[in-house]
């Protein structure tokens, strides 16, 4: 398991490798906050810059969590969830707590 190092600043881009079923890849992470709908939103792209998912919404789902990925696990890049890690009245992340009141978990 790799907690992805996340921060609410907006539109942000990160790269980073993690292990899936023994291997390793590097995906890009790209982050943004849909300001109408009140949540994050994340799209994954491959090594070469191909897009493998765009606007997975960073929901925590049920309890303790959701796996983001489940309806792509052919895509091979693993598991995401977003995990509460401190209290707070919020059921998901909003614009100001992700990365710190909400964390995201690779596995």
């Amino acid at each position: 398991m790799y907690v992805i190092p996340l921060t609410n600043d907006p539109n942000k881009t990160m790269q980073t490798t993690v292990e899936v079923n023994g291997s390793n890849i590097t995906l890009t992470l790209f982050f943004h906050y849909n300001e109408v709908a009140k949540y994050w939103c994340m799209r994954i792209t491959d090594s070469t810059g191909t897009v493998l998912v765009d606007s997975i919404p960073l929901l925590t789902g049920e309890y303790p969590a959701a796996n983001l990925l489940e309806q792509y696990a052919y895509l091979k890049i693993g598991s995401a969830y977003i995990l509460k890690v401190s209290k707070n009245d919020l059921d998901y992340p909003d614009d100001n707590t992700l990365g710190d009141v909400f964390v995201m978990v690779w596995q």
